[in-house]
């Protein structure tokens, strides 16, 4: 059972789950996951007993329903990364240039009579171009640095591949930094009155990309890279 003291970021690795509720409640559990529950629920002003007893019941029912709970821990590197590759590059790579004409078009239709839509373009195109320099990058160098660590450790490799790793962490706080701007700037995705469809659309597409990005970020930085990290 999980209480104030678990780690938020080790909550969500040994109950993946648990992020669906945690950003249900606004509480970071990739970037800011390094720290305890209590805490956490905390700076957000919420009721510990509420979020926990939440949690735990919420752990019980999916444990009852004998859905499988995965441990990433339990996992190969190589699992790991077919995993996020499958999941969130392959995502990413389709959503960015889908989702891109649909910003340019709100803040060409609507922008002359709400600048912030100006601040939005910009916010994604950064991360646009960040998060695709960002997976090439972890793709044809350091998953497959990883992978060869795997089956042929040595020092050297390790080295090699902290220096990559804490490059990749400052990668990922800055794509944090970005989507936390986009959702003060949108009022957390809440589309003004009477916006047409294509301005809803573009602010429920931010959020689902916020929400698989924290995924995708927690499974690097608070589960691959300390692995890693720690054999280092």
């Amino acid at each position: 059972m999980f209480n104030e003291q678990s780690i938020v970021a080790e909550v969500v690795t040994k109950f993946p789950k648990a992020s669906d509720l945690f950003k249900s409640y606004r509480i970071d559990f990739c970037c800011g996951g390094n720290k305890p529950l209590g805490e956490a629920i905390k700076e957000r002003n919420l009721s510990s007993v509420e979020v926990i007893e939440k949690l735990n019941q919420f752990y019980q029912e999916v444990k009852q329903l004998n859905e499988t709970i995965i441990d990433w821990n339990e996992s190969s590197y190589s699992e790991l990364i077919d995993y996020i590759i499958s999941k969130h590059h392959c995502y990413l790579n389709e959503e960015l240039p889908q989702l891109s004409p649909y910003v340019t078009k709100v803040l060409r239709v609507h922008g002359g009579h709400q600048p912030h839509l100006a601040t939005i373009h910009q916010l994604f195109n950064r991360l646009r171009t960040e998060l695709e320099h960002h997976t090439i990058s972890e793709e044809s160098e350091v998953f497959p640095k990883i992978l060869d660590y795997e089956t042929t450790p040595s020092p050297n490799k390790l080295i090699q591949l902290k220096k990559l790793i804490h490059e990749l962490e400052d990668e990922h706080s800055e794509a944090g930094a970005i989507l936390r701007e986009l959702r003060e700037v949108t009022n957390d995705f809440t589309p003004p009155p009477g916006a047409c469809g294509t301005y809803r659309l573009v602010y429920q597409r931010l959020e689902v990309l916020e929400a698989d990005l924290f995924e995708h970020i927690h499974l690097e930085n608070n589960v691959l890279f300390p692995r890693v990290l720690e054999e280092a």
